[in-house]
């Protein structure tokens, strides 16, 4: 009833910067293990030898798509300010221009939203994006290469993996109370 009460305020620019330093972090120890895991996926015909340091791609994916998510969670203009607040120091983190890594970011999240047609599902979009960014139709069998499509079986596994780079906004929303 008073929970209100008992929730730690943060402000968005300290969410902005937790949120960017938890995903660069999480995305430089974790990838290492993602890049291994898609390497050594039994549904490749051949290894698609992804570098533990070809990790860009994999940080706008997850970026982008985490960003989809804040519109779900926050209203009242909230999330523009949280994600203008999030993309500006994710872009003093990256050393790069605000606008050029916001239209960047925008690039991501059409080509996750085209990827997915006709499903919404960000979480999906995001598995798609990382199966294309990387080429991996290039390794399938000739059956789904053919199609240009996942293997319903890898993408099963790359959908379980991208899970733990999805930011937990409800939680976030449940502990704090996110003031201006």
């Amino acid at each position: 009833m008073f929970t209100f009460l008992t929730k730690k305020k943060i402000t968005e620019k300290k969410l902005a910067n937790l949120f960017v330093s938890g995903i660069l972090h999480l995305v430089d120890q974790g990838f290492p293990d993602v890049a291994g895991m898609i390497n050594e996926d039994p549904e490749f015909e051949k290894r698609p030898n992804i570098s533990n340091s070809s990790a860009d791609r994999f940080l706008m994916i997850v970026i982008a798509g985490n960003l989809q998510y804040i519109p779900k969670y926050f209203n009242d203009y909230q999330d523009v300010r949280l994600i203008d607040a999030i993309t500006s120091d994710l872009a003093s983190a990256l050393n790069l221009d605000y606008q050029q890594l916001k239209a960047h970011i925008s690039k991501y999240q059409s080509k996750m939203n085209r990827l997915n047609m006709p499903s919404k599902n960000i979480h999906y979009g995001m598995s798609k994006a990382v199966f294309h960014k990387y080429n991996l139709n290039d390794y399938q069998e000739q059956y789904f290469r053919n199609m240009n499509s996942p293997n319903p079986i890898f993408l099963k596994r790359l959908d379980d993996i991208m899970e733990n780079f999805i930011w937990d906004w409800q939680e976030i929303q449940q502990k704090y109370r996110i003031i201006e």
